[in-house]
C-alpha cells in the first residue's frame, strides 16, 4: 500500500502543480502546450525511521551532484526542443520535474492530493480527466521505478527511465507502458562475465546493494555463469548496517582477489572508502556504471592501495551546447525565497554551485537523460501529424498516442539510431569498459556493443595491474599439471583436487577435465598422458631364429618318423618290431606326422583358420598316440602279468581286439569333444594388450571351459599310460619297452610344466615359440626314447631281435613269477 500511495501521489504532483495561478520562475518548472514530468533523486535520505507519520524535506538530506546533472539535461534537452524549428515546430515543451529522495516518504502533500476535490481520477473515464503530461522521463533507480510506476501505467502514460535497469521491468503484463534508454541488468551481467573470461577469472565475490537493482543483479549473475567455470564464493547485500571489517575478512580467507560491487554510487563509495581505511590490498574490483565514473573515489587518498579497479560504464558522450546552457543557467537565479516553492521537493538548494562543479561530476547516464526526452519529443511529433513548420493543433493529444508512436521510435541522435525493441528495450547504445589509472581518471581501454552483437574487446596493455605487469590470476584451486584430471569438490565446482590418469588413459582438458578416457584397444599411453599412441603389433614371424629352428626340427621329424616307419616295415616280422607294437606302430608313426602339422601354424599373424590348426592337428592326433601307447602299456603288463594270472580276461581282449576298440572310443570321443568346442567357441586371433602398455601381442585365444574336455582327455590318457608303464617296472632287465614308456612320460610330463612355468613368469610373444616348441618336444619325447633304441637294435643289434631271444626272457619271467 505504501508503494501504491507514493506512486499516487507523484502522479497527483503533476497534476495539482498543472492547477497552481501565477507560478513563479523556477528550475523544476516550465511552461509549455505539453508537459513532460521528470523525477530526479537529487538528495538521497537513505533509510529512515518514524515512529509517527512524517513527510521528508528532500533539500535537506544529501546532494547528488551527478543526478543534479541529469536534472539540468533534461532542462537543457526541452530547451533545444523548444528553439528547433524540424522539431515540434511552434509547439512548446514544458516540464514539471520533482526530487524525489525516497521510496516511500518523498510527498507530504498526499493526503490533500487525495482530496475529493483533487484532479486525481485513476478510475475515471480517460476522456474526462485531460492531463498536459504526456509522458514522465525517470526515476533513476529500479526500486523507485518499480514503486511509482504501477500508476502510470493505469493510463498508459508512457514513463521512459533513464537508469532503471531491473529486468523485472521487462514484463510488459504490468508495465505496459514503460521504456528505457539503458539496458538492462542482464546486459551488464554479460559484459562482466566477458571480461571475467577474459582474463580467466573463476573465483569471485560479489557484491550487491540492498535493493532490487542489487538482488536483480546477484540474481541474473547466478543464472548467468551456471553452465561457466565461475564460481561464485562470496555474496553479501551492502547496506547500512554492513560490517565492513568482518566483510573482507571473509573474503580474505577465502584468498578472493576479485570483487565485483554492484551497487549504487553511494554505497559504492561506502564501501571503497572502508576498503582504503581498513588496508585491503591487492584486489581487483569490478564497477558497474552506476559509480564506474565516479570523479570523487579514484582521487582518494590511499586509492591505489586497494588495487585495481575495471569497470562497466555507459559510453561517455559528449552532449553539444551543454556546456554552454549550465553557464548560462547559472547565471540566474532561482528560488530565492521561501514564497518561490511551488510545491514540495521542489527545491535544490544549489544556488552555489560553480558550473565546473556540475560539468566535472560523474556524466554517466546524461546521454540516456538526452535521449529519453528526444525520443517523447520525436513521438509526439509524429502524434502531432507535424510537418516542416507547424503541427496538428486540432488533435487532442492522450498519452497512450504518444505510447504508440514511442514504440516504434526510429531517428537518428548525434550519430545512433534511437529505436524500441516490443518491450521497450534500446536497440541502440554500447557499453565502455573503464581502467582508473594512476592520474585519478577512468580511462577507456575497450567496450561492448550490442550491434552488431558480442563485439567485445579490451586493450589490455592499458591496463596497470596491482601485480606490476602480470594479469591476476583467480582460481579457487590451481590448475592441475599436464596429464592430471581433476577430482571435483562438493562444495564448488572450481574447487578440486588433482589425480594423475593411470597407464591405458589420458586427459583431454578442452573436453573433460575431470575425467581420465580409456585409450582403444589399439592404443596406449604412460601416465599422465593427453593423448594416446598407437601399439606396436607384436607376433612371432617365420622368419623369427626361433622359428626357423623349430620349423626346420619339425621338418626333421617328419624325416626320421618317414625313416623308421620304412624300416619298420622293411623289419615288420622281426621281435622288436613285433614288441614296439607292430602294426601299431605305423599309426602312432602317421600320427606323430599329422600332430607335428600344429607346429606350422605358431608362426605368422594369426588368422581364424590358422588358430584352429595350431591345435585341432595335436589335440586330436596326438590323443591317438597315447591311446596307442596306453593299450601298449597294458598289453605289455598283459602278457606278462595278467597272461598267467587272469588267463581269460587276457583271452577275450585279445578274441575282440580290445586295444583297436580302445583306441577308437578314444579317437572318436576326442572327436566329438573337440567338435563341440569348435562349435561352441572356436579357437580365434586376440589382440592380447594387458602384458605390456605399449604393445599388442597378436595371439591365438581358446575358451578353457568349452577346451577343458579335449585336454582333460590327454591327460587322462597319459595318466593311464603312465599307470600301466609303472606296472611294469619288474619286467625283465632286459625287456625295456614300460620302461621307455614311462621315461617318455615324464619327458612329456616335465615338458608341459616347463611350458606352464615359462607362460606365467614371461608374458611376451615368445610363449607361442615356447608353445610350439612344447608341441615339438612331445612329438620328439616318443621317436626318441621310445622308437630309436628299436631302431638301433634292429640296425646295430640283430642278435637282439630273434625269436629266441625274446622268448627266452618271456619264459625266464614266468618261471620267476610263478615261484
Amino acid at each position: 500500500m505504501k508503494h501504491f500511495l507514493a506512486s499516487l501521489s507523484l502522479l497527483g504532483a503533476f497534476l495539482h502543480a498543472l492547477a497552481q495561478q501565477a507560478v513563479p520562475a523556477s528550475e523544476f518548472l516550465l511552461e509549455g502546450d505539453y508537459l513532460l514530468g521528470g523525477v530526479f533523486d537529487i538528495h538521497h535520505s537513505g533509510t529512515v525511521y518514524h515512529d509517527r507519520p512524517k513527510a521528508i524535506d528532500c533539500s535537506s538530506q544529501p546532494f547528488i551532484l551527478s543526478s543534479y546533472r541529469r536534472f539540468q539535461l533534461m532542462r537543457f534537452s526541452v530547451e533545444e526542443i523548444n528553439n528547433s524549428t524540424d522539431l515540434l515546430p511552434n509547439v512548446s515543451l514544458g516540464y514539471e520535474i520533482f526530487d524525489h529522495c525516497s521510496e516511500v516518504h518523498t510527498f507530504p502533500g498526499i493526503l490533500k492530493l487525495l482530496s475529493v476535490d483533487s484532479l486525481i481520477q485513476p478510475w475515471a473515464e480517460p476522456h474526462k480527466n485531460l492531463s498536459k503530461v504526456m509522458a514522465v522521463v525517470g526515476p533513476f533507480s529500479s526500486a523507485d521505478t518499480l514503486n511509482v510506476a504501477p500508476l502510470f501505467m493505469m493510463d498508459f502514460i508512457p514513463m521512459i527511465s533513464y537508469g532503471a535497469a531491473s529486468s523485472a521491468l521487462k514484463e510488459k503484463e504490468r508495465f505496459p507502458s514503460f521504456l528505457r534508454t539503458v539496458h538492462s541488468n542482464k546486459d551488464m551481467i554479460e559484459v562482466i562475465v566477458k571480461i571475467l573470461q577474459h582474463f580467466n577469472w573463476q573465483w569471485v565475490a560479489f557484491l550487491n546493494s540492498d535493493d532490487s537493482f542489487g538482488e536483480d543483479g546477484l540474481d541474473l549473475f547466478i543464472l548467468r555463469i551456471k553452465d561457466t567455470k565461475i564460481c561464485l564464493a562470496y555474496t553479501k547485500t551492502l547496506n547500512d548496517k554492513t560490517d565492513y571489517s568482518q566483510m573482507f575478512k571473509q573474503i580474505d580467507s577465502q584468498t578472493i582477489p576479485i570483487i565485483i560491487v554492484f551497487a549504487r554510487e553511494l554505497g559504492a563509495e561506502a564501501l571503497i572508502e572502508s576498503a582504503i581505511e581498513l588496508n585491503v590490498t591487492n584486489k581487483v574490483w569490478i564497477a558497474v556504471d552506476t559509480w564506474s565514473l565516479n570523479k570523487k573515489l579514484p582521487k582518494e587518498k590511499g586509492i591505489k592501495q586497494i588495487g585495481t579497479v575495471i569497470g562497466v560504464s555507459q559510453p561517455m558522450v559528449t552532449i553539444p551546447g551543454f556546456s554552454d546552457f549550465i553557464y548560462h543557467s547559472k547565471n540566474k537565479t532561482h528560488c530565492k525565497n521561501a514564497e518561490q516553492k511551488v510545491f514540495c521537493n521542489q527545491v535544490c538548494n544549489c544556488s552555489n554551485l560553480t558550473p565546473e562543479e556540475i560539468l566535472n561530476v560523474d556524466p554517466s547516464f546524461n546521454f540516456a537523460v538526452y535521449s529519453a526526452v528526444y525520443a517523447i519529443a520525436h513521438a509526439l511529433h509524429n502524434t502531432l501529424h507535424c510537418g516542416t513548420d507547424t503541427c496538428n493543433g486540432n488533435i487532442t493529444v492522450f498519452p497512450y498516442m504518444v505510447l504508440a508512436e514511442l514504440k516504434t521510435s526510429n531517428f537518428t541522435l548525434l550519430n545512433q539510431r534511437i529505436q524500441f525493441d516490443g518491450k521497450g528495450e534500446p536497440m541502440f547504445g554500447s557499453y565502455s569498459i573503464v581502467f582508473w589509472n594512476n592520474s585519478g581518471d577512468a580511462e577507456e581501454i575497450g567496450f561492448y556493443r550490442f550491434h552488431p552483437p558480442d563485439n567485445f574487446f579490451i586493450n589490455i596493455s592499458s591496463i596497470h595491474w596491482y601485480t606490476k605487469g602480470e594479469v591476476p590470476t583467480s582460481m579457487c584451486s590451481q590448475e592441475c599439471a599436464v596429464g592430471f584430471a581433476r577430482i571435483a569438490s562438493r562444495i564448488q565446482k572450481c574447487c578440486f583436487s588433482c589425480e594423475i590418469c593411470p597407464n591405458g588413459t589420458y586427459i583431454n582438458i578442452t573436453e573433460n577435465a575431470y575425467k581420465c578416457i580409456s585409450c582403444k584397444e589399439t592404443e596406449w599411453s604412460a601416465a599422465g598422458s593427453t593423448s594416446c599412441n598407437l601399439r606396436v603389433l607384436e607376433f612371432v614371424p617365420f622368419t623369427d631364429l626361433g622359428a626357423i629352428l623349430i620349423l626346420v626340427g619339425a621338418c626333421v621329424l617328419v624325416g626320421l618318423t618317414v625313416a623308421m616307419s620304412i624300416l619298420f616295415a622293411i623289419n615288420y616280422n622281426t621281435p622288436v618290431v613285433r614288441s614296439a607294437g607292430g602294426p601299431m606302430c605305423f599309426l602312432i608313426f602317421g600320427c606323430l606326422c599329422l600332430s607335428n602339422v600344429s607346429v606350422f601354424f605358431y608362426f605368422g599373424k594369426p588368422t581364424t583358420s590358422s588358430c584352429v590348426l595350431r591345435f585341432l592337428p595335436f589335440l586330436l592326433f596326438y590323443t591317438v598316440c597315447l591311446a596307442c601307447f596306453v593299450v601298449r602299456s597294458f598289453q605289455i603288463v598283459s602278457i606278462f602279468k595278467m597272461a598267467a594270472k587272469f588267463p581269460k580276461l587276457h583271452s577275450v581282449w585279445m578274441k575282440y581286439h580290445g586295444q583297436w576298440l580302445f583306441i577308437t572310443l578314444a579317437f572318436v570321443t576326442q572327436a566329438l569333444l573337440l567338435l563341440f568346442s569348435y562349435i561352441l567357441t572356436p579357437p580365434h586371433p586376440h589382440d592380447e594388450t594387458l602384458w605390456f602398455p605399449d604393445k599388442t601381442i597378436l595371439v591365438c585365444e581358446m575358451n578353457i571351459k568349452a577346451s577343458a574336455g579335449p585336454v582333460l582327455l590327454l591327460v587322462s590318457l597319459c595318466f593311464l599310460c603312465f599307470v600301466f608303464s609303472y606296472m611294469g617296472k619288474d619286467l625283465p632287465k632286459n625287456y625295456n619297452e614300460a620302461k621307455a614308456i614311462t621315461f617318455c612320460l615324464l619327458l612329456l610330463i616335465l615338458t608341459w610344466i616347463i611350458f606352464a612355468t615359462g607362460c606365467l613368469l614371461n608374458k611376451n610373444k615368445d610363449i607361442q615359440t615356447l608353445n610350439a616348441l612344447a608341441v615339438l618336444s612331445s612329438l620328439y619325447s616318443f621317436v626318441l626314447w621310445y622308437f630309436m633304441p628299436k631302431c638301433y637294435i634292429i640296425i646295430f643289434q640283430s642278435h637282439r631281435n630273434t625269436q629266441e631271444y625274446f622268448q627266452c626272457l618271456i619264459q625266464n619271467y614266468t618261471k620267476t613269477i610263478s615261484k
